[in-house]
């Protein structure tokens, strides 16, 4: 793994991603470039927008003959705006859910977006919009087939939003900067846009970066969070379109591979397995799509992370770590039952992930 001290690991995931190069020389003009890129992408998507809603009061210029919202033209700036507001109410629930067992998200972040907060504007912001929305959230339920269990049963959410703590003017919490993070990223890639589960692969990433104990990189962890995870999704994000679900880069591909490392590994539990019909989608599916963000707490993710993202061969190394989970807990599974089975792997039961990356190396090198 990678030490904590110093903001080492902040720095290494962002090379390990591609967000900076090897070139030490060229960082502080490459990081002012995209820093900058991302401002303009605020201002386009998300101030734009919320002038628009500011002015309503005013001079209503939102509102011409031509455009209304009524419009029922595709090109009409209020179709989309009502068709982004079903986006952000998907995004908007899954992300105040963000590791509940942890107070961070929910916590006010110390470099608020000034662009976005500035009292002379009284922009919308993101949470205004969805609190003024009356769209019903049921609407938006873009589910994966087989994703029912998305969430594991150890994480368990408050009941109600009023249960969150509302805090000042000119505050925001962190998981409101995961909001926008995941909302810039749902508009400059409408083919994908956003699907649940894509909350839980940016979460551990602003986390990293907004906890760097140097204040200069954490005073950037929106934007550098944004261009890790742009990268880190390009990378695995045929995992959540489903029409290459059958495809040799989608995911079921990915989880046969699973059995079949193992069978090569460890023939007579792939075997027991096969004879009890349990599929690799019933959890592998979660495990691989979500980089096992939700099989771990935080830190342990964190941990599993630097492994995966310092793989060459981009995430095969995570079908070995997934074939070390089985076998670590394979005299369990020899024994149980069906029903017993399923409750081990879609709640697994070891939480040293040191001894499984250890397994899952010794199984990498008995290649």
């Amino acid at each position: 793994g990678i030490p904590f001290d110093g903001g080492l690991r902040c720095l290494c995931w962002k090379i390990l991603l591609n967000y900076l190069p090897l070139e030490k020389a060229l960082w502080s003009s490459l990081l002012k470039k995209q820093r900058d890129l991302y401002s303009q992408f605020l201002k386009e998507m998300i101030i734009q927008p919320g002038i628009a809603k500011a002015n309503l009061g005013v001079s209503r210029e939102d509102v011409t003959l031509e455009d209304h919202p009524l419009n029922p033209n595709p090109d009409s700036r209020w179709n989309t705006y009502f068709k982004d507001n079903e986006v952000l109410l998907q995004i908007d629930k899954d992300v105040r859910r963000l590791y509940p067992d942890m107070a961070f998200f929910q916590r006010p972040t110390d470099y608020p977006c000034l662009l976005i907060l500035d009292p002379q504007n009284e922009f919308e912001t993101l949470r205004k919009r969805v609190e003024q929305t009356t769209l019903k959230s049921q609407t938006v339920a873009r589910n994966r087939s087989g994703v029912t269990n998305v969430s594991s049963p150890l994480k368990t959410t408050p009941n109600s939003l009023s249960e969150y703590e509302v805090l000042p003017n000119g505050c925001e919490a962190h998981w409101e900067v995961v909001e926008r993070i995941l909302f810039i990223y749902a508009k400059l890639n409408p083919g994908i846009a956003y699907v649940q589960g894509m909350n839980e692969i940016v979460g551990p990433l602003y986390y990293t970066f907004a906890t760097d104990p140097n204040s200069e990189w954490k005073e950037h962890a929106e934007a550098d969070t944004f261009f890790c995870f742009t990268n880190l999704m390009a990378e695995i994000r045929d995992n959540f379109i489903k029409s290459l679900d059958d495809s040799q880069c989608g995911i079921t591909y990915k989880m046969e591979k699973v059995y079949s490392t193992l069978k090569e590994k460890d023939v007579e539990l792939y075997l027991k397995l096969q004879e009890q019909n349990i599929k690799p989608q019933f959890f592998a599916f979660r495990w691989l799509t979500l980089l096992l963000s939700q099989e771990f707490l935080l830190p342990d993710v964190i941990r599993i992370w630097d492994s995966l993202f310092a793989d060459d061969n981009r995430f095969d190394f995570l079908l070995l770590v997934c074939c070390a989970m089985l076998t670590l807990i394979r005299d369990q599974l020899l024994e149980g039952d069906f029903t017993l089975n399923m409750r081990l792997l879609q709640d697994y039961p070891i939480s040293d992930v040191h001894l499984i990356l250890k397994k899952a190396k010794e199984l990498q090198d008995s290649k």
